[in-house]
């Protein structure tokens, strides 16, 4: 159950941080409140997950899933690059990652 509690928290995170985008400097109201939502739902949903989860390994997932999701989805919505340092910077991020969870024995 924690790797659920820990996908739906990354799905949070991503919203969260494409949507502070999206507020223009918390200055339009719906995006707003739908990326302060989206920032609490993550933080909750993340801290039912550590509860099983080794920080170390949760939080590291968390963010580097996290930062891949929204580069992904900045380049579909916002229409960013990826460039080739971002793409080695994914593969070191999943690498990482990886090497977390295999190190934890999870």
């Amino acid at each position: 159950m924690a790797w659920f509690f820990l996908a739906l928290a990354i799905v949070f995170e991503i919203a969260f941080a494409l949507g502070t985008n999206a507020t223009r400097g918390f200055t339009r109201l719906w995006p707003s409140v739908l990326t302060l939502l989206a920032a609490s739902g993550g933080i909750f949903t993340l801290s039912l997950a550590l509860r099983t989860l080794d920080v170390s390994v949760g939080y590291t997932i968390w963010t580097g899933i996290g930062s891949i999701g929204t580069v992904l989805f900045g380049a579909l919505i916002y229409k960013e690059r990826i460039t080739l340092p971002k793409l080695l910077s994914f593969a070191a991020i999943i690498a990482g990652a990886l090497t977390l969870k295999l190190a934890s024995g999870l």
